[in-house]
């Protein structure tokens, strides 16, 4: 079945959880991810993987769930707000 050697997720000693995976991305956005981890590396002065990219571009993005009802500021305005029309159609 899974032939993977270490397990899928696994607590990490700073308190927070660690998940493998395996995606598949075009090489443009391996090349994004290439820019973010040199722009990390000058800022924190030392060498970046790109999985401290990857981690930390998902850290300082707000996070935007599609499939999340909309808050009551994001929903479009109610139908009855909308002006009447006169006359017949």
């Amino acid at each position: 079945m899974n032939d993977r050697v270490t397990p899928p997720m696994h607590a990490t000693p700073d308190g927070e959880a660690e998940i493998a995976l395996v995606i598949r991305l075009p090489w443009e956005d391996v090349a994004r991810l290439g820019q973010e981890a040199g722009r990390l590396a000058a800022q924190h002065q030392r060498a970046v993987t790109l999985d401290e990219a990857v981690s930390h571009r998902l850290r300082s993005r707000p996070a935007s769930a599609a499939h999340a009802k909309p808050t009551e500021q994001q929903q479009p305005p109610a139908v009855s707000a909308l002006p009447r029309l006169s006359g017949t159609a």
